[in-house]
């Protein structure tokens, strides 16, 4: 089944957007703060950077040419998108609750 138009494009742009929502994150949540890390602030700062590779391979996954001409990479890219998607949020709520 092919993948609805404009799907490429809409993946692209929202693995874009929770990238920046993540950095704005990052920025906000201070990672040059002076003073010791806790071991929840590791956590935050692994599971952003495991979520900021998955966001940032959506572009690539789903512009991969294919072989055949009915295989696509959406669902694949869908996954990735998921994936950085829940670790980001994730990493924010590590760091609210903490």
């Amino acid at each position: 089944m092919r993948a609805p138009v404009g799907s490429v494009t809409g993946l692209c742009s929202a693995s874009a957007t929770m990238f920046a929502v993540g950095m704005a994150f990052l920025g906000y949540w201070g990672v040059y703060d002076q003073g010791d890390w806790r071991v929840s602030d590791y956590f935050v700062v692994v599971l952003a950077i495991i979520g900021f590779a998955a966001l940032g391979s959506v572009p690539w996954i789903v512009t991969t040419p294919v072989a055949e001409e009915d295989a696509e990479k959406v669902v694949e890219a869908r996954r990735a998108l998921a994936l950085g998607m829940v670790l980001i949020w994730l990493s924010v709520c590590i760091a609210v609750f903490a």
